[in-house]
């Protein structure tokens, strides 16, 4: 029986060609496609599809689970911080100014390289799946599957909210109330295509918010997601008026951080053995603190 996974294309990708929402959007490499279609393993709507057809909002795309014996990236050696790891899944601390996954032309230097690299050198032969991503410069858990039916299981317990993400941002200003959530629908920015806005023709978008320390010019958050939009909590923060310190995309470059101050703390699923709850947490960085530091010892106005 084949095993497919199920995308719903959001609004942002509205007009985007099946190939290029593989390419871009999943990461599928030219070849993978390829394989894909020769086994009749894309689906647009249920049917058969040519890959330049362009989709629409609420297309339901489903793509072929491959059982391939290759890591799907270039193994190359690099640091990783392993958090948590069993047989169907592992969980690393990235660090800032690093991708995820290879995307567009960058093909190396990735997380995901690193990582085969490190399963590699165990003796372990396993595609690299990310179970979700974080953008180049935001630090913390990452979720890789082992298996696609692990893959498959996690995105499903994403998708229904038993995997749970937890963030922490330091943004500029009191937040008011201290705690709350923000329901604004995202979508494409307007004016900048590599941006992301409150759209009220964009796709359902939920954040919660709680204050964890107020300081004069600045506040540390706990965050958590219904959803999962593109740079939702950047988004949603600088719609607040609290954009999260240095984000030099939706707010302003910080003296005291080179990068925004947002680091996926901690990530909460079923285990895929036992079902036991497991909660990994991913200690705040270095710089991270630093910035805290410096806007705790700034004095109160």
């Amino acid at each position: 029986m084949k095993t497919f996974f199920k995308y719903n294309v959001a609004g942002e990708h509205e007009g985007i060609t099946v190939e290029n929402y593989l390419k871009q959007v999943l990461h599928y490499s030219g070849r993978k496609i390829q394989k894909l279609t020769r086994k009749k393993g894309i689906l647009l709507n249920g049917k058969s599809v040519y890959l330049q057809k362009k989709m629409k909002s609420g297309d339901t795309l489903r793509v072929l689970v491959l059982e391939d014996a290759a890591y799907g990236v270039q193994p190359e050696q690099g640091v990783i911080d392993i958090l948590y790891e069993d047989d169907s899944l592992i969980v690393l601390n990235k660090p800032a100014h690093l991708l995820v996954h290879p995307a567009g032309r960058t093909t190396g230097g990735t997380l995901a390289n690193y990582l085969a690299y490190h399963l590699k050198q165990q003796g372990v032969m396993c595609t690299i799946r990310p179970v979700h991503r974080l953008d180049r410069d935001t630090s913390g858990c990452v979720v890789f599957a082992k298996d696609a039916r692990s893959q498959f299981v996690l995105e499903q317990q994403l998708q229904t909210g038993a995997l749970k993400r937890n963030y922490r941002a330091l943004v500029q200003g009191t937040v008011s109330p201290p705690s709350g959530t923000i329901n604004a629908p995202i979508g494409p920015h307007p004016a900048r295509p590599n941006r992301r806005a409150v759209n009220e023709a964009g796709e359902r978008a939920i954040t919660h918010y709680r204050t964890i320390s107020s300081f004069a010019e600045a506040s540390l958050l706990e965050l958590s997601l219904d959803t999962g939009r593109t740079h939702q909590i950047r988004v949603h923060l600088a719609h607040l008026g609290h954009p999260v310190i240095g984000d030099r995309m939706y707010g302003k470059a910080s003296s005291c951080i080179n990068r925004q101050a947002l680091h996926a703390f901690s990530v909460s699923f079923t285990s895929l053995t036992d079902s036991r709850e497991v909660t990994v947490t991913a200690p705040l960085p270095e710089d991270f603190i630093q910035a805290v530091d410096f806007f705790a010892k700034s004095p109160q106005q």
